[in-house]
């Protein structure tokens, strides 16, 4: 990495703020956004901007109004105001991943609508002009005939598609990830859908790796599962492995998003109430090993989404 310093930032969901680590040490840099700036609560997805500003989807978690994007600067995290404001048209309900384009279009998964006597309304994936969150539309999701429509992390695939992890909250074993065209806005294909034999339970988090496979995020069905990851065919969707985050009986330790860092090796942030809990673990994706990279115990509780300075906005690869 020669004379260059990259930062890896991961929103913790436990006190609404964003907390920054040295990209190959993982030592601990400080909270870069504060506790609530900008009204954060909830943050979900992160990216940098072109201008180098840190974008961060804002669920408003618990709060009256929809969910936002805001904006940071990208040097010393202070609030810079909202991208796409949470009373304007096409305002996200509950903004999760979001991607931002080449051509400055921000693509954010809007996991769900307002509840309709208490039941879930399904989501829409919606595009906004990355600098003034002007809202564009939402993508056409219309030809998705097998089961609700609830989006929950986006990426731009290795051939410029719109790769989006779909899960359905009245039946927690089903999950796919479907195919958009990026210029058209419509939905293509399916491209990975659960069934036995890759045991894909409500998916989350999904990067494309060096290898050029897809790598999604994966819950445990029941007591006699596991949380995991589980690894795609980039080409044809087809299952080709996975990694155990935990153990059938043990305590649980799940992943809501993934990136690929430094090296190459996938970094996992680790939730779920067991020891491990507030962890990030570095993963050596040949061999399924890791090393513990930020330790449970430390500066993170329920650490969800990540980025690296030099993670690109639209792909989520790691650049350097």
């Amino acid at each position: 990495m020669g004379l260059h310093r990259d930062f890896l930032y991961i929103g913790d969901t436990s006190d609404n703020t964003v907390k920054r680590f040295d990209a190959v040490t993982g030592k601990f840099l400080g909270t870069f956004v504060t506790p609530g700036s900008g009204g954060l609560h909830g943050p979900r997805g992160l990216i940098f901007g072109h201008m180098d500003k840190l974008l961060v989807s804002n669920q408003n978690v618990d709060q009256p109004q929809n969910g936002n994007v805001l904006k940071y600067n990208g040097q010393n995290g202070s609030f810079l105001g909202e991208v796409v404001s949470s009373v304007q048209e096409g305002a996200p309900f509950a903004p999760r991943g979001i991607v931002l384009t080449d051509n400055n279009v921000l693509i954010v998964a809007d996991i769900e609508s307002a509840s309709i006597n208490d039941e879930p309304q399904p989501g829409e994936i919606r595009a906004y002009y990355g600098n003034a969150g002007k809202f564009i539309g939402t993508f056409n999701h219309s030809g998705f005939t097998e089961g609700p429509f609830f989006p929950r992390s986006v990426v731009i695939g290795p051939d410029g598609l719109l790769y989006v992890s779909v899960f359905n909250p009245f039946d927690p074993l089903n999950g796919w990830v479907l195919r958009f065209c990026l210029k058209t806005g419509t939905f293509l294909d399916v491209f990975v859908e659960s069934n036995a034999v890759n045991n894909l339970h409500r998916p989350e988090g999904l990067v494309f790796g060096p290898d050029g496979n897809l790598y999604v995020t994966s819950f445990r069905a029941d007591e006699n599962d596991t949380d995991k990851i589980l690894i795609f065919n980039g080409k044809t969707g087809a299952f080709l492995d996975k990694i155990d985050l935990d153990s059938v009986g043990g305590p649980r330790a799940f992943a809501m998003a993934i990136l690929f860092g430094p090296d190459g090796k996938l970094f996992v942030p680790i939730s779920g109430g067991g020891p491990d809990a507030g962890s990030v673990r570095r993963y050596d994706v040949k061999t399924k090993t890791f090393d513990v990279f930020v330790p449970a115990g430390g500066p993170l509780v329920a650490p969800w989404y990540l980025t690296f300075g030099d993670t690109d906005p639209a792909t989520l690869s790691y650049e350097m």
